[in-house]
C-alpha cells in the first residue's frame, strides 16, 4: 500500500440564512453598544450584574429590570491561546481569545486581548476595551476591536471568585 498525505481540509460551500429576534434585553444591550457603552442588568436576588443584560435572572428566574451602566475596564478571568489556523481565519496566529470580567460585572463577556505578548496574558491582569473609530459603529460587540493591558497591578482572581461565589449564596 503507497504513502498518502493526508488531507488538510474541505472546502465546502454552505450557508445558512437565519433570522433572530434579540428580544428587549439584547435590543437595548445593542443600542448602548451603537453609543459606546456597555450595560448590564442585576438580578433582584443574589445582587449579581450580568452583561450582556438579561430580562431575567438565570439563577432564580426573576425579572431584571435593573440596569446599570458597566466600564470598559475589567480583568482576565481565563483565556485560551490559539495556535492553530482554520480556514479563512481574520486573526494572525498566535492570538488570545479571553473570558473578560468588566468592572461591576459578575460574569465575564468573550473578547480578543492585543498589544501585547501571548505568553504574558495571565487571570487578574487588568484590561481595557479598545474601540473602533466612532463612525464605524452599529449595534455590534465588534464596535470593540479587543482589549489590551492597562499596565495596572494585576486583581486579585481568588477574591473576585469567592465574592461570586458569595453572590450565589445570598
Amino acid at each position: 500500500m503507497s504513502e498518502t498525505k493526508p488531507v488538510k481540509y474541505v472546502n465546502t460551500p454552505i450557508c445558512v440564512d437565519f433570522d433572530y429576534t434579540p428580544g428587549k434585553a439584547t435590543s437595548n444591550f445593542l443600542r448602548s453598544i451603537k453609543k459606546g457603552q456597555l450595560i448590564g442588568s442585576v438580578c433582584p436576588d443574589t445582587g449579581k450584574v450580568y452583561c450582556p443584560p438579561r430580562s431575567y435572572s438565570v439563577e432564580t428566574a426573576s425579572p431584571m429590570t435593573e440596569i446599570v451602566e458597566l466600564a470598559d475596564t475589567g480583568m482576565v478571568y481565563t483565556f485560551c491561546i490559539v495556535n492553530i489556523k482554520f480556514y479563512d481565519q481574520a486573526q494572525e496566529v498566535p492570538y488570545v481569545s479571553a473570558y473578560i470580567l468588566l468592572d461591576g460585572a459578575d460574569l465575564p463577556i468573550m473578547h480578543l486581548i492585543q498589544e501585547c505578548e501571548v505568553e504574558d496574558i495571565r487571570p487578574g491582569m487588568r484590561v481595557k476595551a479598545v474601540w473602533r473609530d466612532e463612525s464605524e459603529w452599529t449595534e455590534s460587540m465588534e464596535n470593540i476591536k479587543y482589549f489590551k493591558p492597562t499596565g495596572e497591578p494585576d486583581a486579585p482572581v481568588g477574591e473576585i471568585m469567592e465574592n461570586i461565589r458569595s453572590k450565589s449564596h445570598a
